[in-house]
């Protein structure tokens, strides 16, 4: 089992449609201070509600200047916008 990157307590969630890995990618490059966590994956378990292809990504945990965050690649049911959730 991979450990968490971190021990906070609230995680900012941002939700993509399939665009996750390329914004964590484009995030980190740009903060000095940074890094990639644990990346989970899609299986073929669950294929009839998430129709994403087996070992596509599902989450990326990454920091950024010492803030956890998570990327969702979560399908086109939410537009990427200004809100925000939190995994508590």
């Amino acid at each position: 089992m991979e450990k968490r990157i971190s021990s906070q307590k609230i995680t900012p969630n941002l939700w993509f449609d399939n665009q996750a890995e390329e914004a964590v990618q484009f995030y980190t490059s740009v903060f000095k201070n940074s890094k990639i966590g644990r990346v989970s994956r899609y299986t073929k378990d669950g294929y009839e509600h998430h129709q994403k292809p087996e070992g596509s990504v599902m989450t990326i945990e990454f920091v950024l200047e010492g803030q956890e965050f998570v990327a969702l690649n979560g399908g086109p049911l939410f537009t990427f916008n200004e809100a925000i959730s939190f995994v508590i």
